[in-house]
């Protein structure tokens, strides 16, 4: 883990326990690579599907897909491409990697696997 990142997840013991969660769920989708980055996680299939971007009290988890995703745990999204959008929803708790959460990855998995 770079340092930035491992020094964010670190400091916070439930940050560290969502982000093993995360990572854990992800793995169950396939094959799937987990790329530490100096301010950020890149999580791909054949593709980037996901990025993991450590705050204080939270984990921002960028999820791309189609469309956007119409929900309010969805704080933000950008239109990156005719039909790529990056959709942002912040992750404070183990509880909030849930059936939704994880309907979503998998869904941006198979888009860019």
């Amino acid at each position: 883990m770079s340092d930035i990142v491992k020094t964010a997840i670190n400091k916070n013991p439930e940050l560290k326990g969502v982000y093993e969660r995360l990572v854990a769920e992800v793995k169950k989708f396939g094959r799937v690579t987990v790329e530490e980055k100096k301010t950020s996680v890149h999580i791909k299939a054949k593709a980037g599907f996901a990025g993991v971007h450590p705050r204080k009290d939270n984990l921002i988890v960028q999820i791309v897909s189609a469309a956007p995703i119409a929900d309010s745990r969805v704080f933000k999204t950008e239109q990156v491409s005719k039909n790529r959008f990056h959709n942002h929803v912040r992750v404070s708790r183990v509880a909030e990697i849930d059936g939704k959460l994880r309907g979503w990855l998998k869904a941006a998995y198979e888009l860019m696997g």
